[in-house]
């Protein structure tokens, strides 16, 4: 395979890094535009494998063995971050990686990310580097609590990091995080949370849909409500702009996802997903067309499709751990879509699935 600029035809394949449930709505997506999806994880039976053409077992960080799976696809795209960036730069001139592998190496380190969003104009909340304990106490000095230590790279879901109040020891939050480079970032007054998915094309083209008002339970998001009102509507617009920039400024081709808090000093960025996202799942029925289905547009360089909402208002429900066992309840519902991602044991905070209800 080779690196293309031209519209990937249907019948191609396409590479997708990652197995879970986001490489399976992928290669749903990808299925109906009639294309075959190989995935390659590490995992024995990943969920995404369930709906794609082709499973390759490798591990992330083994070049080798990513160089051959690229060699069964026509065009690469991943699914997660926490992929060694490394890996991916092999790639280079090898196969059309979309997004590139610039994005996502950003993406995976808290600090530079926020630097670079202070660079392109956005404001994230205060925030401080720490690499020992001693600029922990420094940097806790300088913003004070509440705070939160997160450590730079490999935390999603609140892993990787610890809330700090005027009582706590810094020395063992320290330890909590396994003594890792962090960052420590001011704890935010915000009314809400919402994110800005995009999908930007080959041709530079951006589309953007609603922007969801998101709910999270003990770090994990729990549900997104579309259209988001009130102050984010407000807001929406800066924030669409800010992520339009980014975009642009990383020559991103795809679907990229930056999560905000929304307070009375405008629109304050919290991070950067280069990916589908969670919090974008009510587009599969609450959006003309879904973010699934424009990434792979994207991707495979065609044109972007219509990102309106199908409804005055869609509410989308993550089924973590044992919720996912209500499942019957939900069919009953009029206008309510069911998603269950067949991963097996429904650990806590395990994300199993998601409902879509259209009101």
């Amino acid at each position: 395979m080779t690196v293309t600029s031209e519209p990937l035809p249907p019948g191609s394949t396409i590479g997708i890094i990652g197995g879970g449930q986001l490489g399976r709505m992928l290669s749903v997506a990808a299925a109906q535009l009639g294309y075959a999806c190989h995935i390659y994880a590490p995992d024995e039976a990943p969920c995404a494998a369930d709906v794609a053409a082709r499973h390759v077992r490798g591990d992330y960080a083994d070049t080798a063995a990513l160089r051959e799976f690229a060699e069964s696809a026509d065009i690469v795209t991943y699914e997660f971050e926490n992929i060694p960036a490394a890996g991916l730069h092999a790639l280079a001139g090898q196969v059309s990686l979309r997004p590139n592998a610039e994005a996502l190496e950003l993406a995976q380190d808290r600090l530079s990310e926020k630097d670079y969003i202070v660079s392109h104009g956005g404001t994230p909340a205060g925030y401080r580097s720490v690499s020992s304990l001693d600029e922990l106490r420094a940097a806790l000095d300088d913003l004070g609590t509440p705070s939160i230590l997160k450590t730079r790279r490999f935390g999603y879901d609140g892993k990787g990091q610890v809330r700090l109040t005027a009582d706590s020891d810094p020395a063992a939050a320290w330890a909590e995080i396994g003594e890792q480079p962090s960052v420590l970032e001011s704890f935010m007054n915000f009314d809400k949370e919402f994110s800005i998915l995009l999908a930007r094309a080959l041709d530079g083209s951006i589309r953007i849909w609603d922007a969801p008002d998101n709910h999270h339970v003990d770090g994990i998001l729990a549900q997104s409500i579309a259209p988001g009102t009130g102050i984010i509507a407000e807001q929406k617009a800066a924030a669409g702009k800010l992520a339009s920039t980014v975009a642009e400024a990383l020559g991103y081709v795809g679907v990229l996802t930056l999560e905000f808090f929304a307070s009375a000093d405008g629109p304050v960025f919290n991070e950067m997903a280069p990916r589908v996202h969670n919090s974008g799942h009510w587009t599969i029925e609450g959006a003309v067309t879904s973010q699934f289905e424009n990434h792979i547009r994207a991707v495979c360089g065609l044109p972007l499709g219509d990102t309106a909402l199908t409804a005055p208002r869609v509410e989308m429900q993550n089924l973590i751990g044992a919720a996912a066992n209500d499942w019957p309840r939900w069919l009953k519902k009029d206008r309510a879509h069911l998603h269950l991602y067949n991963k097996g044991e429904a650990r806590p905070g395990r994300k199993m699935g998601h409902v879509t209800q259209l009101f």
